[in-house]
């Protein structure tokens, strides 16, 4: 009867060790399983997923969060002549876009300046409109674009080095031309030169300058 039950309790052993040893490797499999599962998560989650929340805010995406002024209406609102579009451009390039601006960048062309303009190291542009130019008499307008180095003249009179915000843009500055420049105004309310050329959309951001639109050329 001793042997029976020494024989009983060594089957019950091997059996618990058994049993122990299934639950073991049940175990492993499931954390492996699970291990499986999280990384295949991971990895199928693609970047803009994981970088949610991350984007950036409509205003850093809108160059024409920081204008001012009535004229900025007239501005068309998508492709390359929109604030967006004139942003990513140097000024002249960006300039050619705008349906506002076809006169002085007619002109710019003849007096030979675009790339002079696209390569400057930050400027401040005031940019007459195509009504600020008819506004001329013809013949007179016809004569200027004519002769070069006065076209010349008159455009770089247009020109200010630096970019200039509209906090800055009061003062006198010196030309590009070489003679002095005087806005007047604060706020969003500001005139250009002995004309009085009033600021129609100010502080346009382009690649390398900064573009206020008025409403008359300005003459040296």
């Amino acid at each position: 009867m001793t042997r029976s039950l020494r024989r009983t309790s060594g089957l019950a052993a091997i059996a618990l060790t058994a049993t122990l040893g299934l639950a073991a490797c049940g175990g492993d499999s499931d954390d492996s399983s699970a291990s499986d599962s999280s990384s295949s998560m991971s990895s199928d989650m693609s970047p803009s997923e994981s970088s949610m929340g991350s984007t950036p805010s409509d205003d850093a995406m809108d160059a024409g969060a920081q204008t001012f002024g009535a004229g900025c209406a007239a501005v068309p609102t998508d492709g390359a002549g929109s604030f967006n579009g004139m942003a990513t451009e140097p000024v002249a390039t960006a300039a050619s876009a705008n349906p506002l601006l076809k006169t002085l960048v007619a002109a710019v062309g003849k007096a030979g300046l675009g790339d002079t303009l696209n390569s400057a190291d930050g400027i401040t542009v005031f940019a007459p409109t195509d009504d600020a130019f008819a506004a001329i008499p013809k013949k007179t307008l016809n004569a200027v674009l004519a002769d070069k180095p006065t076209l010349t003249k008159v455009l770089t009179y247009h020109v200010v080095p630096g970019e200039l915000t509209p906090d800055q843009l009061a003062g006198t500055h010196k030309t590009l031309e070489g003679e002095k420049l005087t806005v007047k105004g604060s706020g969003e309310d500001f005139t250009v030169g002995t004309s009085g050329a009033k600021v129609l959309c100010g502080n346009i951001p382009t690649a390398n300058a900064t573009v206020y639109v008025i409403d008359s050329v300005l003459m040296p």
